[in-house]
């Protein structure tokens, strides 16, 4: 959807001088970097390469995933800079001891089947209930008077004939500030890439019917009307039912099925 679908068939062994993957596979999306080191970090984090092992060499995972020796040193500046491995000086890098603490990361393949894209919109649905609860209780005028503005530009940017995807997400981040709680704000800045494509496939649909993109404005509106009104529990209603019905719309336009994410 976003990048070309690929099944990884991982084949680790224990000796650093062999291949991550197994003859002939190759990663053929973009973002490989970060597909490179999500790929290690899966190795590690499931234990088939311990603490005190060996990577394979520059080269050999150049050439065992088909990508430049650029793109391999990215991957691995972005393990070393969440702790999970360390280089040592003319011997090669090394998987070190499980940080105590693990900065926030989705995987970068988050958004690559419609599972995924519900699965954000489930999280989402969690989150911003909240925050339209908490911001309908704390909004100062001034964040009021911003979420109407943030509003009328997603009328707007419809009347263009746009998405209004970034829009939207203005109008969600602004929830966020009203609430009062700047963790909110950095949660969404950690989430919008990923909020960003999961907001742009439901948009995509939504816009081929009048009566979606209706329903969609009368759910945002709801949301304001009820923070504006201080009405807390108002508000996380008119919240989550946004997302919920979010869901519904997928489902009636045949994109997903119901109960398409899989229960464990």
């Amino acid at each position: 959807m976003y990048d070309d679908l690929i099944t990884m068939s991982i084949v680790i062994s224990q000796s650093p001088e062999k291949p991550l993957v197994a003859p002939g596979l190759r990663l053929q999306t973009a973002r490989l970097s970060d597909r490179l080191a999500a790929l290690i970090e899966a190795q590690i984090d499931g234990g088939a390469l311990a603490t005190g092992d060996r990577l394979p060499t520059e080269q050999q995972l150049a050439a065992a995933h088909g990508v430049s020796r650029t793109v391999v040193r990215e991957a691995v500046h972005q393990l070393k800079s969440q702790g999970l491995v360390r280089s040592r000086q003319g011997s090669g890098v090394y998987v070190t001891e499980p940080p105590a603490h693990r900065a926030l990361a989705f995987d970068p393949k988050l958004l690559e089947s419609m599972d995924a894209v519900v699965q954000m919109v489930e999280l989402r649905r969690v989150m911003e209930g909240e925050m339209a609860a908490l911001a309908a209780q704390r909004a100062t005028r001034s964040q009021q008077a911003a979420l109407k503005r943030a509003l009328l530009a997603i009328d707007h940017a419809t009347e263009r004939g746009e998405l209004g995807v970034d829009e939207d997400l203005a109008f969600h981040r602004m929830i966020g500030e009203a609430t009062g709680n700047p963790q909110f704000v950095r949660m969404l800045g950690i989430l919008e890439a990923y909020l960003r494509d999961a907001m742009t496939v439901t948009k995509g649909h939504e816009s081929k019917r009048a009566d979606f993109m209706a329903q969609v404005r009368r759910e945002h509106r709801a949301i304001v009307v009820a923070i504006l009104a201080g009405n807390a529990k108002a508000a996380r209603a008119a919240a989550i039912e946004h997302h919920l019905n979010g869901e519904r719309r997928l489902i009636v336009a045949g994109v997903i099925r119901p109960s398409r994410v899989k229960r464990r």
